[in-house]
């Protein structure tokens, strides 16, 4: 199915059970452990435990490596390096190379495997191998390196043809000659995933035929990468992850756990498991860049924005790509001269790569802080400065509309419900005992993205309707909602259906991130079940324009007939895709939001609380409310979390994350979160796809951060342009205390 115009009313506009509050199908399975993660396959026999030796060194060559000793403890049945495994690809996902030899490229870049009969017996003879290196000079300083760093077109990529830096009308005449100007540099730091399950695989081999169950978002470009990267034919290839622990962009792409995996099986003639530990997850893996940003803003003295400049600069290893902080300033906001440019260092650090709203996340934490800087310079409320330079069209593009766009009504009704009209503008005013209390806000913006996705749906004898898709599921509710998308279209209740999700050998979907999962995963159902409701028809021979599909029935005209009928004489079987037309470059499809946030500063220690939390989205129709809220509530955590306490140590002398654990690695807790509430607008934006759908999971975190850094400014007078905002930074500029 092509979708090439404006979707019209369809099945799903019905709304029986697409849309409706619901509880995740996958939940029992999950909170009473029988949910079967990639690690805990237990129905295969036989299986050996690998364990990964990390390069000690961030950059240089491998002399020699020793594994004597490590053949030699007891258990061990194979180790392997890059002189046993041979000639090894690299996936198109991959920056460097997952297995190191001779050159090390970053820090716990894997250099060996070794398998055992047991982890332990694994772990101990890892910690025999001994490899001799050649340590080259790293470079590990974002500051020093971004001095000389280039350009970098403005899709992100470096050779992606674009102009290096993008520009609308005059920046720099119309910043000089703007009445009233800001000119600040925010800096965020390098992130890691930090999710609960680690990336984990056990490979098993049948002659020359791969099968992998890992914990993977992504698995039809996994599937290729594994086979560029073993240098086997795709069709040998088979991923399984019906379940995965969380991923936040970390497991997009395909990681060493199941390359050393499928390497270790091969030679230990058995199915071999990996789950990484958690250093590696901080080294071996992808994190988020740290950026240093520069925005510049002008405007008239009625807040008018005239001028509008965002720079940023971040670094990755050769042949990455830049952390797309700009992206958002693009589109947000009103002003006819206009200026976005990045810079790309090269580091020597582990692998920068996608985390969770790439681009937007850290980028709104610094232009949402410029936002409130400029307001308080004009005099003006900072919702009124958003709503004023709202704009209905793409700025850089003005004969482009979105197709959706509510950041006014958004801000709002979110300042209504927040009590906005009880902050005080000035800072260092309102006290609750001992504490400096104030309140921030931020606008919130991630783009929409339509990308291809397939499905398969059968029509049992006994009338059951079963879902077959490679799509993903990381703790989102993806069996859900696709299981209320094919209860919609066929008729039937969401328990009704049986939903098979991340086989290699189901039809590709979309996949889990960028927040495209939702919308085009479902649209991929809806488009293999509008192919099974007309078999349906043709079956019952009736006319599939006027076909009625509810309570487990088929009616059209006065004949009316059951989907088991249907299917008497033999099983029915659909299979289609979503692919999109050029709709979507018609229309800017994105999604929008506000989020409001009240802290608490104490006035002797300094410590900084969340008192509580709004996030006011509009983001097409939204299929399940419950996990929806969950979706966003999680995010706007973990905005709290950028904002107030995460943040990789990078050790610039030896080139990696000094602190690559959960003790040493902050996250917030239950205790840091109190009150959050989430409301959703109601839209459904026919111009994305047939489920006028969008995404939130990516929404709810941007914004947050500069919220939160705007309501301890408004608390305390103290403005921090650096995250985290961690005590050290602030506590000698707060008020004196008598």
């Amino acid at each position: 199915m092509k979708f090439e115009t404006a979707a019209g009313t369809n099945p799903i506009d019905q709304m029986k059970v697409v849309g409706r509050a619901h509880d995740r199908i996958d939940g029992p399975l999950k909170t009473s452990g029988l949910a079967p993660y990639a690690y805990e396959q237990h129905d295969i026999p036989n299986v050996a435990y690998g364990h990964i030796v990390g390069s000690s060194v961030a950059k240089g060559r491998i002399s020699s490596i020793d594994t004597a000793a490590a053949k030699a403890a007891p258990g061990v049945i194979a180790v392997v390096t890059a002189a046993d495994a041979g000639k090894l690809g690299k996936g198109k996902n991959n920056t460097a190379k997952l297995l190191a030899g001779p050159d090390v490229d970053h820090y716990h870049q894997a250099v060996a495997v070794v398998v055992a009969e047991t982890f332990e017996q694994a772990r101990a003879a890892a910690a025999l191998v001994r490899v001799d290196y050649a340590r080259g000079k790293g470079r590990f300083d974002l500051t020093e390196a971004l001095k000389t760093a280039p350009l970098v077109g403005g899709s992100g990529g470096p050779n992606s043809g674009e102009q290096a830096v993008d520009r609308v009308g005059k920046f720099e005449e119309a910043f000089a000659a703007a009445p009233v100007k800001l000119d600040a540099e925010y800096h965020t730091p390098d992130h890691t995933h930090a999710m609960m399950e680690p990336h984990a695989s056990i490979a098993s081999w049948t002659g020359d035929e791969l099968t992998l169950w890992t914990s993977n978002q992504m698995i039809a470009w996994s599937k290729r990468d594994v086979a560029l990267t073993l240098n086997m034919p795709e069709e040998k290839v088979r991923l399984i992850s019906p379940y995965i622990g969380g991923g936040f962009g970390g497991k997009l792409f395909v990681r060493a756990d199941a390359i050393m995996a499928a390497l270790g099986a091969k030679a230990a003639k058995r199915p071999v498991k990996i789950a990484l530990p958690r250093p590696f997850i901080a080294n071996n893996t992808t994190h988020r860049p740290a950026t240093h940003q520069r925005i510049r803003l002008g405007a008239k003295k009625d807040g008018t924005i005239t001028a509008i400049a965002h720079e940023s600069g971040s670094g990755d290893l050769p042949d990455g790509g830049p952390e797309t902080a700009v992206s958002q300033t693009k589109l947000l906001y009103a002003g006819e001269n206009r200026m976005m440019a990045m810079r790309l260092a090269v580091l020597d650090l582990p692998e920068g790569n996608a985390m969770r709203a790439p681009g937007e996340a850290p980028g709104m934490m610094a232009l949402e802080i410029a936002m409130d800087e400029m307001a308080e310079k004009l005099g003006m409320d900072p919702v009124a400065f958003r709503i004023k330079n709202d704009t209905q069209v793409d700025p850089e593009k003005p004969e482009r509309k979105f197709s959706q766009r509510q950041l006014v009504r958004c801000l709002r009704e979110g300042a209504d419900r927040f009590g906005w009209n009880q902050r005080n503008a000035k800072p260092m005013q309102v006290r609750d005992g001992p504490w400096m209390v104030g309140m921030g806000v931020a606008s919130a913006f991630r783009n929409h993205i339509n990308t291809k996705s397939a499905a398969r749906v059968r029509l049992g004898r006994d009338g059951t309707v079963t879902v077959e898709t490679d799509m993903t599921d990381i703790g989102t509710g993806t069996y859900t909602i696709i299981a209320q998308t094919a209860g919609e279209m066929m008729g039937v209740p969401a328990e009704a259906v049986t939903v098979k999700l991340g086989d290699s050998s189901f039809p590709a979907a979309a996949g889990s991130g960028g927040q495209w999962g939702a919308a085009n995963s479902t649209a991929g159902v809806y488009a293999a079940c509008v192919k099974l409701r007309d078999q349906v028809a043709q079956r019952l021979g009736f006319n599939s324009a006027d076909a009625v599909f509810e309570s487990g029935q088929v009616k059209s005209g006065n004949r009316t007939a059951s989907l088991k009928e249907a299917a008497a004489a033999g099983e029915l079987t659909a299979e289609d895709h979503i692919e999109f037309g050029k709709l979507g470059d018609e229309w800017q499809l994105s999604t929008f939001g506000a989020h409001f946030v009240e802290v608490g500063v104490h006035a002797y220690t300094g410590v900084s609380r969340i008192r509580r939390m709004l996030a006011v989205c509009a983001a097409g129709r939204i299929l399940n409310p419950k996990s929806a809220r969950s979706q966003v509530i999680g995010a706007m955590t973990m905005g709290v979390g950028s904002a107030l306490m995460e943040e990789l140590a990078v050790d610039r002398r030896f080139g990696f994350f000094v602190n690559h654990d959960l003790a040493s690695y902050e996250v917030p807790v239950h205790a840091d979160i109190p009150h959050q509430e989430v409301v959703f607008l109601d839209e459904a934006d026919d111009k994305a796809n047939p489920m006028k759908a969008k995404g939130v999971g990516e929404l709810g975190l941007c914004g947050v951060g500069a919220a939160v850094a705007n309501a301890i400014y408004n608390a305390t007078g103290v403005r921090i342009r650096d995250y985290p905002i961690t005590l050290d930074k602030y506590l000698d500029r707060l008020p004196e205390v008598a």
